[in-house]
């Protein structure tokens, strides 16, 4: 019992008050977002976050090195998972990726992108001695088996987010800058056939929308719009908690998902310029205190995880609020610790336990 009260005791409790104060915003935000609705989407986020608080802990305060033994049998169950959802996942917003398990759905390629940095870290933790083309190789061959499966969901948000997660691994992994640099440049070069023979109809009118979306502005662009629009509303202090006069509360807002991917609008509506500076600032903080976390970490195989997991939660942070205010395409991705979604709170908290427990065991022996 001691050795557990010691471990706990030795939290980053900077990093543990700004994960909790971000959930209970959350809840806060998500009941905002949808008190006009039958449906209390508040407390069953609540409900989600005292189930997966336990879990929390649990990996806080276990040696996150149980990741070289855990992380490939994880990594096989997830891609079982997306097998799974191509046969009898249920579809919604256009895409194939959740399964419905009665009372609760689950999205499967949320536990594939966690298990894969535990994959990718693992790995590149252990392969120094191999040449770096083979370990390239490698790499995408973990990133790229859940990724063309997710591809064909299709979820292009979450597609788009290995990319930062698994170019930030591999420059730490110690792949050499050429080689990084020659990806880049080869990746940059296919955008055009990828754009042009790769997307859906509906994916290549996200992006349009997002480069003009006064031309459509009661079609494609409308989300967007509105968005813009509510935001710009908001004005220097907003409209305040709960207005009868807001764009989501009148309907502007798409109602589905407003308490997933435009959260940030309704936030920066009723409570401003203020309010929406606030919130980044608080992500902000966030993520300074998550890269310190990986550069105190004892061991490579720490340094790869709190990397990856901080690129993880950044992009979403960044994609989130960009397509909010036209700065990045509509994907669909929430934003951590505030946006409402059951797997996406379990992984969330499962990524801030890792790095929990990279802190904690940063001074251990091996």
């Amino acid at each position: 019992m001691q050795p557990l009260l010691r471990h706990f005791l030795r939290m980053n409790w900077p990093l543990f008050g700004l994960m909790m104060g971000l959930l209970a915003f959350g809840v806060y935000a998500i009941h905002s977002a949808t008190w006009m609705r039958d449906q209390d989407f508040a407390k069953s986020q609540v409900t989600w976050i005292m189930v997966c608080l336990p879990v929390f802990f649990v990996v806080s305060l276990l040696d996150y090195r149980w990741v070289r033994f855990g992380a490939i049998p994880l990594y096989v169950v997830s891609l079982l998972g997306l097998v799974a959802t191509m046969f009898f996942g249920e579809k919604r917003y256009g895409a194939r990726s959740w399964i419905d398990l009665g009372p609760i759905s689950f999205q499967p390629s949320q536990l594939a992108i966690i298990a894969g940095i535990m994959s990718l870290a693992l790995f590149l933790s252990t392969s120094r001695a191999m040449p770096a083309f083979l370990r390239i190789l490698c790499c995408g061959a973990i990133v790229g088996a859940p990724w063309v499966m997710i591809l064909i969901q299709p979820d292009l948000g979450s597609c788009i987010v290995w990319i930062p997660v698994l170019m930030a691994m591999m420059y730490i992994g110690r792949i050499p800058k050429r080689w990084l640099i020659l990806m880049i440049v080869i990746g940059v070069a296919l955008i055009p056939l990828v754009v042009h023979f790769g997307l859906k109809p509906y994916q290549y009118s996200r992006i349009t929308t997002f480069l003009h979306p006064e031309a459509d502005p009661l079609g494609d662009g409308w989300n967007i719009m509105q968005s813009l629009i509510a935001i710009g509303s908001g004005g220097w202090a907003g409209k305040g908690y709960m207005a009868p006069d807001s764009q989501n509360a009148l309907g502007f807002l798409p109602h589905t998902i407003v308490h997933n991917d435009f959260i940030f609008s309704v936030m920066a509506e009723q409570h401003g310029f203020v309010g929406g500076v606030i919130l980044i600032a608080a992500f902000t903080i966030l993520f300074l205190i998550m890269v310190l976390v990986a550069l105190q970490a004892e061991d490579e195989l720490g340094r790869l995880l709190a990397v990856g997991i901080t690129l993880l939660f950044f992009t979403h942070t960044f994609m989130n609020i960009g397509m909010t205010i036209s700065l990045t395409p509509i994907t669909g991705l929430p934003l951590p610790l505030v946006s409402y979604g059951g797997s996406f709170v379990l992984v969330t908290l499962v990524g801030f336990g890792l790095l929990q427990s990279i802190w904690i065991y940063r001074r251990s022996p091996r």
